[in-house]
């Protein structure tokens, strides 16, 4: 019970690496809060104790409400994120725009947002925690048809170095993840829009030197370590967990 007595917020709780993080925070005896824009995701969590709310983290009233709602917080994991496909050459303004505000803009408003209620419980019991959700892909290691994807996540490293510095004395940290290819609901549905989804499947798989796809099991431990008072002396840390993609 290692997040015993935290009230923690997460975004993009209905699939995938957030769905997976509050279930585990919650058996870990969290007070756990998941959103998602798509509220029909949220079905079935309830069951695990956890409450639910709809969000749609580039709506900045919908952020402002969630935050009053919650009040204090022991920790918040930005977990909402997207994937375009293409180069440079290949991202409209349109495209660049909704990658930055769902990706990293996203992140300061709700951080932002939050930080009122993370501060007030870091005062109250030493320590709090940011966690933010960005990747190995082009922001640590460079792959193709990833430029708004690689500069948004890299952004995201920066976020957190930032929020880490500007509140180290605090007690507050902030960390960003970085898994490698997970096996999402998100991963299955770029694999079967490829042309070859077979190959595609093989290309992904075949870029992780460990020979497999991640699982949300390989990443979430990580994520729950950060929450936790386990981690109270690491801030501003990009961690990896990529089946040694960045060796």
């Amino acid at each position: 019970m290692r997040l015993t007595g935290k009230r923690l917020l997460v975004t993009a709780a209905g699939q995938g690496m957030g769905r997976a993080a509050v279930i585990a925070c919650a058996s870990e005896g969290a007070q756990v809060l998941a959103t998602d824009r798509d509220p029909g995701l949220l079905d079935g969590l309830a069951e695990h104790g956890i409450e639910t709310a709809q969000l749609d983290v580039t709506d900045p009233d919908g952020i402002r409400d969630i935050a009053s709602r919650v009040g204090a917080l022991d920790g918040l994991f930005n977990c909402a994120g997207i994937v375009h496909h293409g180069t440079i050459l290949d991202l409209s303004d349109a495209d660049w725009a909704h990658s930055v505000d769902t990706n990293i803009t996203s992140m300061v408003r709700l951080s932002r947002a939050c930080l009122p209620g993370l501060l007030a419980r870091a005062a109250d019991t030493g320590t709090a925690s940011i966690v933010n959700m960005a990747s190995m892909a082009s922001s640590i290691k460079g792959f193709p048809n990833r430029a708004a994807y690689g500069a948004t996540k890299a952004a995201v490293i920066g976020l957190t170095k930032a929020i880490a510095a500007d509140f180290v004395t605090t007690g507050l940290r902030c960390n960003a993840v970085c898994p490698g290819t997970v096996d999402t609901p998100s991963l299955r549905g770029r694999i079967a829009a490829a042309p070859d989804p077979v190959k595609a499947e093989k290309d992904f798989i075949a870029r992780q030197p460990m020979g497999r796809l991640a699982t949300v099991d390989d990443v979430i431990p990580l994520i729950v370590y950060l929450l936790s008072d386990e981690s109270r002396f690491v801030t501003g840390q990009a961690m990896l967990a990529d089946g040694g993609v960045t060796i």
